[in-house]
């Protein structure tokens, strides 16, 4: 069977660690007990209406190369969900490039995308890196990753594993958790991957085969944190003990109800104000929301409940940006 479709990673040696095993990888922390079963909540599902389709608000400029920019200088452009255009410098990482109609391993089912990227894949200047989470298909997209892989040949840059489910010609530089590389282009670059509370998996088979995990790109001077999926738990303190203080985090603030049960896996805006607190970020921008109907609450609803989390805990709405899809933030 075609390995893209998820259903079997072969062989693969992994390293011994508190969150290894000879066939897996887990959490080496307890995690919070769950108040349903996923079975329980897919049974007596009451999910919001959302749209079927909706147009973004229009923008005035595209992003473009910047092969003279100094690398403090950065901008980022939100384009959906967890894709997200961060320049650094003259340099253009990727996080999670999903153009996807449907996350699914099949065309005609699955969560559907409900409004259209913030830009389009023709019109990104040339991608210097990709910074892939993990496998789940609203993260890992084969169509998306292809397409730019034939135009620019950028490394990709993942957790152990994940190099299985991507074609064998692809440059795919995997990492353990805390683990780091120079970036091939500058080595004052360093890139890191980093813990999450979450899970991997494509198929019936392949359950938390593969590592997930957040990103680090650390310059001399700065920090940008990527934290791909996860619910909330002390790996935020860590990285910020670790790493430094973020100048730029992207944190997920989607897809929490019900939280019986998602609150394991996902954050809700409330623990995302919490994990961005104890990142001592100076600046975060949040993703994971607005395209795909994931989880119960209504699309608009983690940008009602992050206002009111950043309010509960006396913060400027400022501090987390919000920006619409194909808008961009200077860092």
């Amino acid at each position: 069977m075609d390995l893209s479709e998820g259903w079997f990673v072969p062989a693969y040696e992994r390293p011994k660690a508190s969150h290894t095993t000879p066939t897996h990888f887990k959490h080496p922390w307890t995690l919070p007990k769950r108040g349903m079963t996923v079975a329980e909540w897919l049974i007596n599902r009451k999910k919001a209406q959302w749209p079927i389709w909706e147009e973004n608000i229009p923008f005035d400029a595209l992003p473009t190369a910047r092969p003279d920019a100094a690398l403090d200088d950065w901008q980022a452009w939100f384009v959906g969900h967890s894709t997200v255009l961060v320049q650094i410098g003259p340099y253009n990482f990727l996080t999670d490039p999903v153009w996807a109609m449907r996350t699914s391993p099949v065309p005609f089912a699955g969560p559907r995308r409900v409004r259209p990227a913030g830009i389009a894949l023709e019109d990104l200047p040339p991608i210097d890196a990709v910074l892939l989470s993990h496998n789940h298909y609203d993260h890992m997209d084969l169509a998306s990753l292809a397409w730019l892989y034939k135009r620019d040949r950028m490394p990709i840059y993942t957790g152990l594993v994940n190099s299985q489910y991507l074609p064998p010609h692809m440059r795919v530089i995997e990492l353990d958790w805390w683990e780091s590389t120079p970036f091939h282009k500058d080595d004052r670059i360093k890139i890191v991957y980093t813990p999450a509370q979450h899970f991997s998996g494509r198929g019936l088979k392949d359950s938390n085969m593969a590592l997930w995990g957040g990103l680090s790109v650390l310059t001399p001077d700065d920090h940008l944190f990527f934290a791909g999926d996860t619910g909330y738990a002390h790996h935020f303190k860590e990285v910020r003990a670790r790493l430094g203080a973020p100048r730029l985090a992207l944190l997920p603030i989607g897809a929490y109800e019900p939280r019986p049960v998602m609150h394991v896996m996902h954050m809700n805006p409330s623990d995302a104000v919490q994990a961005h607190l104890d990142l001592e970020a100076t600046q975060s921008l949040a993703i994971h929301h607005r395209t795909y109907q994931l989880t119960d609450e209504a699309m608009n609803q983690p940008l009602l409940d992050l206002a009111s989390a950043l309010s509960h805990a006396g913060l400027s709405a400022d501090v987390f940006a919000t920006p619409s899809e194909g808008h961009s933030i200077l860092a």
